[in-house]
């Protein structure tokens, strides 16, 4: 096949037309698609594609797309080859998004220049988002001073049970798509041009997303049966978005102005445990209805959560342990974080035989030292819904702003 040969040629040629962590409460949510200026309105076109260059990398403010694979990477090069590889990566990923294949090499003794399994498939609003992790600035690659002061080593929060080999990284790709097939091929094109020069570190997918992302996209359930995302900070509020979400010039590094600070993190939720709860104390759990999605005490998921409400003897209406009360802003000293998690299930804990489902928490946020740093620690200490969850992987990425015509990934650093 010619490298030259899009998705969406081929599609016409066939015929084919085609922590506030888990409930909705509005402080916690990584990005894909390069530069999206903002936020693009959810649709159902396949055939959708969506900025690559702009102020902002996309999959940030981007409506959460159906499907997220996530890969971290560990360079093995040096400062010359990882120019080389985020050089590489980005003319890959500028057309992966556009739905072209990837170009090289196209001869008869050359391996594929694409890994070709998207072949037919049309674009699906796929968004790359690339992050670069604290080890990056241990000295390696002569960037030590270049590290941000917010690229914070996450500390341990009461209740974590990381593995090293679910957490940390070089640099990380965020890939979201309507199709998890184009998702997947994005990371698979990504991680063989990587070959020699940087190895994946860890890699997850993303079945189903749990937070919504705007006004126009309604908010999804979790696995725990609960709508999620209701309360998230909506990316089409422009002046939210610059108060909690992108970095401005008042930061130690000019070149994150633009860009944002993600943190990853693995949650397993002890499904059987939660399944054998009663209704009653799901929803005290939460501090909303299941069904509704309403806050206790109101009618409808929309309702704001009103801290303030007091039930039968004089106790508050929604518990002083609810997971929405502890992750709310009022509880917070105003602080608010995007989320932008997905659901997983990868199979059966062997040692165990529960399964291995839960959430995999992204969130876009200003200053982790001031956002999920004391949230999470706060949660971790005081939420109802601690006890059925379990943090097993952990990472903490700056995501550089967007890219102009002309600008690779890495600009203005590497």
């Amino acid at each position: 096949m010619s490298g030259r040969l899009s998705r969406r040629r081929l599609l016409a040629g066939t015929g084919v037309a085609s922590a506030a962590l888990l409930a909705g409460s509005g402080v916690a949510g990584v990005g894909v698609a390069i530069g999206a200026a903002a936020a693009t309105p959810a649709g159902d076109d396949p055939g959708a594609v969506l900025a690559f260059r702009g102020p902002h990398q996309g999959g940030i403010a981007t409506p959460p797309q159906k499907a997220l694979v996530f890969a971290a990477f560990d360079v093995t090069t040096d400062r010359a080859g990882l120019a080389a590889l985020l050089s590489q990566w980005t003319g890959a990923a500028e057309r992966l998004t556009a739905g072209q294949p990837v170009e090289g090499p196209d001869g008869p003794f050359d391996p594929p220049p694409d890994t070709g399994e998207a072949v037919g498939l049309p674009p699906s609003r796929l968004t790359l988002t690339l992050g670069f992790g604290p080890p990056l600035f241990d000295g390696r690659f002569g960037l030590s001073r270049r590290r941000p002061a917010a690229l914070v080593d996450l500390p341990a929060f009461a209740g974590d049970d990381l593995d090293p080999s679910l957490g940390g990284g070089d640099l990380c790709i965020q890939a979201c798509a309507d199709d998890p097939q184009v998702a997947f091929h994005a990371i698979h094109d990504l991680t063989r041009i990587a070959l020699g020069s940087a190895t994946i570190r860890y890699y997850q997918v993303g079945l189903a997303r749990t937070a919504s992302g705007g006004s126009a996209q309604p908010s999804p359930r979790n696995l725990l049966g609960f709508h999620d995302g209701t309360a998230n900070i909506n990316p089409d509020d422009r002046d939210v978005m610059d108060r909690f979400v992108w970095v401005d010039g008042s930061g130690d590094q000019r070149w994150m102005v633009g860009g944002t600070y993600l943190v990853v993190r693995r949650i397993r939720i002890h499904l059987e445990a939660w399944d054998r709860s009663t209704l009653a104390d799901q929803e005290r759990t939460i501090g909303r209805v299941k069904v509704s999605g309403a806050p206790l005490g109101s009618t409808r998921a929309s309702d704001p959560v009103d801290l303030g409400a007091v039930g039968y003897g004089g106790q508050p209406t929604i518990p002083a342990d609810a997971h929405i009360r502890m992750a709310a802003p009022a509880t917070n000293s105003g602080q608010a974080i995007l989320r932008r998690g997905y659901s997983f299930a990868d199979g059966v804990d062997p040692t165990t035989g529960e399964l291995d489902a839960g959430l995999y928490f992204l969130c876009f946020q200003k200053d982790p030292r001031l956002q999920f740093v004391p949230i999470q620690t706060r949660l971790a200490g005081n939420d109802a819904l601690t006890p059925y969850l379990l943090h097993t992987g952990s990472g903490i990425f700056a995501c550089p702003p967007g890219l102009a015509e002309g600008q690779t990934f890495g600009h203005g650093l590497v």
